[in-house]
C-alpha cells in the first residue's frame, strides 16, 4: 500500500514483553463509534490539528522560561480543595477592593505593561522592581458568596480554561453563546488554574482588551476604501457575527506589521513574565490610526468593536478542578542545593515546576543527581497557596527511562487520569460465573433471531464484538434490516460496584499496543461479545426498508441472537468488490450450520446497496465528513516495538457498518427523547467557531478557492469541488479538510432536560436534530445509560431514578473522559511513530504548507496526517524575507550556492506550497523534527 513503511529489525533493543491483551494491532474498532465515524473523522474531534488538544507539548519549555525569569519572578499554581467546589477558601480572604475597578489595590500589578516607545515605561519598570522586592503573591480566590454574587450580577463568566501548549502564558476560556473566547494573558491572570479546569473569570476593562490585528487591518482598509462591510469578509447581513458560536483565537503568533506611519504607531504592552505581547484597545485609542480611534470612540459601534477586540479576563476562582494534578517529568536539585527540597520539572509545559520534599526522592539523589537525569517520575500537585512561588507536590514513583514505550505509556495514562488498575473483586463479583447460560425466562420475553442470518463485521483482530447486522427479504422490494447490540445493561445493574467503576472510567482507552477496558474482560470478550455460534442477549433496532433506503416501519426490543459468522472488513470488502465471484468456505471464517457462503455474501451485498442509498441521502441532506489520516503500526512480537506502519483506509465495508450504526443511534435518540424529554442522554455537535470559519473562507478566497461556509452541507460541497487525481490537487484536498477541521468544535453528551433550546440538541456534522450513542455499550458508558432509557421507554423496567442534574454531571464526566481517551490514543500513536523515526529514519515524505509565520511555517505531512512546524533558523538557507502584504502571508527563502547547486535560488513558501520533507529524530526522547529540502529551480 502506498504509504507503507518497514524498519530494520528492532529485536536488538529488547523491551518489556507485553501482556496477551496488548497484542491488538491498532484496534480500529475503537474508531467505529456509535455514530459510525472513525477516529479520523469530524465526530471524533481534530486533536491532531490542535483543536481542543491536550497532547503533551514540547518538554521543558516551562522550566526554561522560569529559569530565565529569575528567583523573584517565578510563578506558581495554588490549590485548595475547598475552592474546587466553589466554596470559600478558609484562610484565604478576598482582599478589600472595589470590584468594579479591576486595577484598584491588589490589581495594580496587572498594569505592568510597557513599550520602549511609551514615555511611561520608566515608571512601569520602577513599579515592577518594587513588586519584586515586596514579594510575589497571586490574587486570593473569591469566596463562595462573592462568586455567587458575581454571577448574579453577570460580572463573572464560568468556563473551561485552555492553555496554549505552544505558549503556556496564553490561555483562553470559552463563553457560552459568546462570539469569541476570553483571553487570559499571563500567569498572574490565570491565577493557578490548570488546563481543563472550570473557572470563574472576571472581564477586565475594555481598555485592556486585545486587538485582533488582522480584523483591525481589514477594518482600516475597508474604511479607507469606503466599504466598511468588506471588513467582515462579506456583506454586513451575512457576517455570521451575531449568531456564531464561541471563537477560539489561539495558537498562531501575531506579527505586528512595522510601519513608518506615525498615525499607526501602536503601542505594545509586555505580558507578565515572558510570552507574547499584544496590542490593547487603549493602545489603539492612544496611538492608532484615525479610523481605529474613531471606531473605539463611537459608542454606536459596539458590535463592530466586539468583532475586532477580544475580551481579556482574569481567573478569580476555580469552580471545578478537571486537571488530574499529576504530571511526568524529571527531578532536579534546587538552584541553591537545598538538602530539604527538590525540584520536579514536568514534561508538559502547561504544568508548572513543583517543589517536592527531598525525603520522597531516591536516597542517593542528593549526592548523585546525574544518575537520575533520564529517569521519569510521576508527581502530583497537592497545594499552591497564593503566596508560594511554586506549587508543592508529592513524588509518587519512578516509572522508568524516558523514551521507552512502556514508561511513556504509563505516564500518559496517569497524566490523563485513566484508571488502568485491575478491576476490584467487588466489581467482578457483580458478574455471573462462567460457564454461564441465558436463563430460560429471557428466551420467553425476548424476540428470537437465532434462526436468522445474523453476523458481525469487525476488524480481524477484534475480540469485543458489540454489534451485529441481519437482513431478511419480506417481498415487494422490502427487507427487514436489523442492528443488534450487546445487551450490556443486563449484566451491569445500576448503582452496583461494577456500574460505579464503569461510570468512573466512562470509556475504553485504545492505545497502539493495548486497550484499557471500561468493563472487565470477562464481560467484554465473553458474556457480551457477540461471538459466532453462541447465544447472546442483545438490544435490537429493526426497520422495514426498500432497496432505495426508504423506511416504512421501525421496531425496538430486547432480543437474543446467534451470530453465524465473524466477518472481517476485508471479507466484506471482497464481497463488495467481487460480487460475481464464487467464494469457497475455506476462504472465510467458520460459518454456522444451516447457512452458506452465498447466504452471507448475498446479504452483505444487499446491506451494501441500501447503505449507499442511506449515505447519499445523508449527504444530500447536509451531512459533513472530514476524514483525517490514521496510521496503523505493525509491532514486533517479542519487543513490542514498531517495525512498520500503514495508512488506514476507509472502505465500503467500513461505510456499510457505519450507516446502520448511525441509523440506529438516530432512531434511539428520537425514541428516548420522546419518552423522557427531561432525562434523555443525547449527543450534540455545536456549529464551528464563527470567526475561525470566516477567516478560513477569507484565506481561501485570497487563493482563488471558493469556500461556502454557511452550513455543513455548503462546506462539504465546497470541498468536493476541489477533488482531483493529480499530486497537487490531492494534497490540497487533504490540507483543505485539515483546515476545515480546525474551527470545528467537539461533540458532547448532555441531558436533554438541562438544555432549554432544542436547537442546542442538533448535531452539526450529521445535520440532524437528535443524535445519541447506543451501539457501543461495551466501551462507552453513555451507551449503557441510553440502553436503560430505551428499556424503560419499552416498559421493560422502571424509569431512571437519577435526576436530570446528576445525569448532566455524568454526561459532563463522560465528555471529559472521552477527551482524555482521545488524547491518549493520539499520543500513543505519536510515541510509536517517534520510536519508528528514531529506529528507521531519517526518511522523506511529501508535505504541503498549511500556515506561514514570520520565522517558521507549518507543514502538513500528507501520508501521516501530522502538522509539523518548520523553523527557518534550522534550515540551511542564506536568508529569508517575510511578506504579510495580504491575508495570505509569504516567506521567500534564499538558498546558498553549493557544489550541487552552483547558483543561489529562491523558494516561495505560502499556503498550499508542496515541499519535500525530511523527518529526523531529535536528541530529546520521543521527539522528531521535519525539515524541507531545497526547492527545485
Amino acid at each position: 500500500m502506498e504509504g507503507d513503511r518497514t524498519s530494520p529489525s528492532l529485536k536488538e533493543k529488547p523491551q518489556k514483553k507485553r501482556s496477551d491483551h496488548s497484542k491488538n494491532k491498532n484496534r480500529m474498532e475503537q474508531n467505529r463509534g456509535g455514530d459510525g465515524t472513525q477516529m479520523t473523522s469530524l465526530e471524533s474531534g481534530m486533536g491532531s490539528l490542535g483543536l481542543e488538544s491536550s497532547k503533551r507539548p514540547k518538554r521543558g519549555s516551562y522550566s526554561r522560561l522560569q529559569r530565565s525569569m529569575g528567583q523573584g519572578d517565578a510563578l506558581q499554581y495554588s490549590w485548595n480543595d475547598n475552592q474546587a467546589s466553589g466554596q470559600s477558601g478558609a484562610g484565604h480572604p478576598q482582599p478589600k477592593q472595589n470590584r468594579n475597578n479591576v486595577y484598584s489595590a491588589g490589581n495594580r500589578q496587572q498594569r505592568n505593561f510597557s513599550d520602549k516607545a511609551d514615555n511611561r515605561s520608566k515608571t512601569a519598570q520602577v513599579k515592577k522592581e518594587s513588586q519584586r522586592k515586596q514579594g510575589f503573591k497571586f490574587e486570593e480566590y473569591w469566596s463562595r458568596e462573592e462568586l455567587s454574587a458575581g454571577f448574579k450580577r453577570h460580572e463573572l463568566i464560568e468556563g473551561k480554561i485552555r492553555i496554549n501548549p505552544k505558549n503556556f502564558t496564553d490561555a483562553y476560556v470559552a463563553v457560552p453563546n459568546g462570539k469569541n473566547d476570553i483571553y487570559i494573558c499571563g500567569l498572574l491572570n490565570r491565577n493557578r488554574a490548570l488546563n481543563g479546569d472550570i473557572v470563574a473569570v472576571q472581564i477586565l476593562d475594555r481598555d485592556n482588551w486585545r486587538i485582533l490585528e488582522q480584523q483591525l487591518e481589514s477594518y482600516e482598509s475597508s474604511v479607507s476604501s469606503g466599504s466598511e462591510a468588506a471588513a467582515k469578509g462579506g456583506n454586513s447581513s451575512d457576517s455570521g457575527e451575531d449568531s456564531g458560536p464561541d471563537v477560539i483565537v489561539e495558537g498562531e503568533e501575531i506579527v505586528v506589521k512595522n510601519t513608518n506611519n506615525s498615525n499607526n504607531n501602536r503601542l505594545v504592552r509586555d505580558k507578565f513574565y515572558g510570552g507574547k505581547s499584544y496590542t490593547s484597545v487603549k493602545d489603539v485609542v492612544t496611538s492608532g490610526s484615525p479610523a481605529a480611534k474613531g471606531l473605539f470612540k463611537d459608542k454606536t459601534k459596539n458590535e463592530r468593536v466586539d468583532s475586532i477586540a477580544q475580551k481579556v479576563g482574569k481567573v478569580v476562582g476555580i469552580l471545578e478542578r478537571k486537571h488530574s494534578r499529576a504530571a511526568s517529568g524529571y527531578i532536579k536539585l534546587m538552584e541553591d542545593k537545598n538538602p530539604q527540597k527538590a525540584l520536579f520539572a514536568p514534561f508538559d509545559s502547561r504544568v508548572p515546576r513543583l517543589i517536592i520534599p527531598m525525603s520522597e526522592c531516591p536516597k542517593d539523589f542528593y549526592e548523585r543527581p546525574n544518575d537520575y537525569a533520564t529517569n521519569m517520575f510521576i508527581a502530583r500537585i497537592v497545594d499552591w497557596p497564593a503566596h508560594s512561588k511554586m506549587p508543592h507536590g508529592n513524588l509518587s514513583r519512578s516509572i522508568g527511562e524516558a523514551g521507552l514505550i512502556e514508561p511513556e505509556t504509563e505516564a500518559l495514562l496517569i497524566e490523563n487520569d485513566v484508571d488502568f488498575s485491575d478491576f476490584s473483586e467487588e466489581a467482578i463479583k457483580c458478574l455471573p460465573t462462567v460457564p454461564w447460560k441465558i436463563p430460560e425466562n429471557e428466551y420467553k420475553t425476548r424476540r428470537d433471531f437465532r434462526k436468522e442470518c445474523v453476523f458481525t463485521i469487525d476488524p480481524a483482530t477484534a475480540r469485543d464484538l458489540d454489534d451485529a447486522v441481519s437482513c431478511r427479504y419480506l417481498g415487494n422490494d422490502t427487507y427487514e434490516v436489523g442492528v443488534h447490540i450487546a445487551d450490556v445493561s443486563y449484566f451491569v445493574d445500576a448503582k452496583t460496584e461494577l456500574d460505579t467503576v464503569a461510570s468512573e472510567r466512562a470509556t475504553s482507552v485504545y492505545l497502539t499496543q493495548k486497550v484499557i477496558p471500561m468493563l472487565p474482560r470477562l464481560l467484554c470478550e465473553e458474556l457480551c461479545s457477540l461471538n459466532p455460534d453462541k447465544d447472546r442477549l442483545t438490544f435490537s433496532v429493526c426497520w422495514h426498508i426498500n432497496s432505495q433506503g426508504e423506511i416504512s416501519k421501525e421496531w425496538f426490543g430486547r432480543s437474543v441472537i446467534k451470530s453465524c459468522v465473524k466477518l472481517s472488513y476485508n471479507h466484506a470488502q471482497g464481497f463488495i468488490e467481487n460480487p460475481d465471484r464464487e467464494w469457497k468456505e475455506e476462504e472465510l471464517p467458520p460459518i454456522s450450520e444451516g447457512f452458506t457462503v452465498e447466504d452471507i455474501k448475498s446479504r452483505t451485498l444487499i446491506l451494501h446497496k441500501i447503505a449507499k442509498c442511506l449515505r447519499k441521502y445523508r449527504f444530500d441532506q447536509g451531512a459533513l465528513r472530514l476524514d483525517q489520516v490514521k496510521l496503523q503500526f505493525s509491532l514486533d512480537d517479542e519487543t513490542g516495538l514498531p517495525n512498520g506502519y500503514t495508512v488506514y483506509e476507509q472502505r465500503d465495508s467500513n461505510r456499510l457498518i457505519e450507516e446502520y450504526m448511525l441509523l440506529a443511534n438516530m432512531a434511539v435518540a428520537h425514541k428516548i427523547n420522546s419518552s423522557f424529554p427531561e432525562k434523555a442522554i443525547l449527543r450534540c455537535h455545536p456549529a464551528p467557531q464563527s470567526r475561525m470559519i470566516q477567516e478560513l473562507k477569507d484565506t481561501c478566497q485570497e487563493l482563488g478557492i471558493d469556500m461556502d461556509v454557511s452550513s455543513s452541507q455548503a462546506i462539504h460541497q465546497s470541498i468536493m469541488r476541489y477533488v482531483g487525481n493529480d499530486e497537487y490537487t490531492t494534497a490540497r484536498m487533504q490540507v483543505l479538510v485539515a483546515m476545515c477541521s480546525k474551527p470545528m468544535q467537539i461533540a458532547k453528551y448532555f441531558c436533554a432536560g438541562m438544555y432549554k433550546d432544542e436547537e442546542d440538541y442538533r448535531h452539526y456534522a450529521l445535520n440532524v436534530p437528535l443524535y445519541t450513542h447506543f451501539t457501543s455499550p461495551i466501551r462507552r458508558y453513555p451507551d449503557i445509560l441510553v440502553h436503560r432509557l430505551l428499556a424503560a421507554s419499552l416498559d421493560y423496567c422502571e424509569p431512571l431514578s437519577t435526576d436530570k442534574e446528576d445525569l448532566q454531571k455524568i454526561a459532563s464526566h463522560c465528555n471529559d473522559k472521552k477527551t482524555n481517551a482521545k488524547t491518549c490514543s493520539e499520543t500513543s500513536n505519536d510515541i510509536f511513530f517517534a520510536v519508528f523515526v528514531k529506529e528507521a529514519g531519517p526518511f522523506e515524505e511529501k508535505g504541503m504548507v498549511m500556515a506561514v509565520l514570520d520565522r517558521a511555517f507549518d507543514v502538513f505531512i500528507l501520508k501521516l496526517g501530522v502538522v509539523k512546524r518548520v523553523y527557518c533558523d534550522k534550515l540551511e538557507i542564506k536568508d529569508k524575507a517575510f511578506d504579510k502584504g495580504s491575508k495570505v502571508p509569504k516567506l521567500t527563502l534564499t538558498w546558498p550556492s553549493t557544489e550541487e547547486n552552483p547558483e543561489e535560488s529562491q523558494q516561495e513558501i505560502t499556503l498550499f506550497t508542496l515541499v519535500d520533507c525530511v523527518l529526523k529524530a531529535d536528541n530529546e526522547p520521543l521527539k522528531w523534527t521535519a525539515y524541507i529540502k531545497r526547492g527545485k529551480d
